[in-house]
């Protein structure tokens, strides 16, 4: 007599760590699903920049507003300028990639927390793109300078690159969502003290890119970093709570903390 066999629950398909070119084939679907909605948006630059005055507006309130002050001291280094374009266009991608490769063949048991916060922070800001738009300050008319297109050549408000994301879509920042979440658990699951000195002072290096190249407002980063926690709080949910605390118990004869 045949035996059946349960169907696995989606809750424990995302709680699961899958073989690496399953893995990738799914972050590479949902990678292109996300481009699509983050290009549907169709906001005007006028309604962009309203939004961006309001929170420029926040940040002189709180006396945080130094982006500009920021951009015009990296631009008195030489070099500097255009590494961080580089930089700006290569950490995001290059360097998520990288981690997660490292954390799927590593960490296994953590990888599927963290690819689901990715995930369902990438939602929220989707979310927020489509219903927020905001400006970032090198569209603001601020007099910020756009270091991307005038140290790298790489034009990110020309007609094929506008067509292909959503030039308004500041807020939050992924980059320093990103950018946190994989300095954060570097730090916390990396053996070699220089390793997890890199870790920690990422989100920092991120902080100085995004702001420098006049991409990202302060309070963008912070957004980025909300968008992260909440991310943080629905993958933990998706996991028992058992199965979560394991695998943020530091691995036997590690002198990692635990999360």
């Amino acid at each position: 007599m045949a035996t059946l066999h349960r169907l696995p629950s989606l809750r424990s398909l995302a709680s699961t760590p899958h073989r690496g070119l399953v893995e990738v084939a799914t972050i590479i679907g949902l990678y292109g699903l996300y481009e699509a909605v983050r290009g549907q948006g169709h906001a005007t630059v006028g309604v962009a920049r309203e939004h961006t005055d309001g929170i420029v507006a926040l940040e002189r309130h709180l006396h945080l507003f130094g982006e500009r002050t920021i951009q015009q001291g990296a631009h008195w280094v030489p070099g500097l300028p255009t590494l961080l374009g580089i930089a700006y266009i290569s950490l995001h991608f290059l360097g998520t990639a990288a981690f997660l490769i490292w954390l799927h063949r590593s960490h296994p048991e953590r990888f599927p927390v963290v690819r689901n916060t990715l995930i369902a922070a990438t939602g929220v800001a989707l979310s927020i793109y489509l219903l927020y738009p905001v400006a970032p300050p090198r569209l603001a008319g601020l007099g910020f300078v756009d270091t991307v297109t005038h140290n790298t050549k790489v034009n990110l408000s020309s007609d094929l690159l506008g067509s292909l994301y959503n030039p308004f879509a500041a807020v939050p920042s992924l980059h320093f969502g990103y950018a946190l979440l994989v300095g954060v658990t570097v730090a916390l699951l990396a053996k070699g003290r220089v390793t997890r000195a890199i870790g920690w002072s990422y989100p920092g290096v991120m902080l100085l890119v995004i702001v420098a190249t006049g991409n990202h407002f302060f309070f963008d980063a912070a957004g980025g970093a909300l968008a992260i926690g909440i991310g943080y709080v629905a993958a933990s949910w998706v996991d028992s709570p058992a199965k979560h605390a394991r695998r943020w118990q530091p691995d036997r004869g590690s002198a990692v903390a635990t999360c």
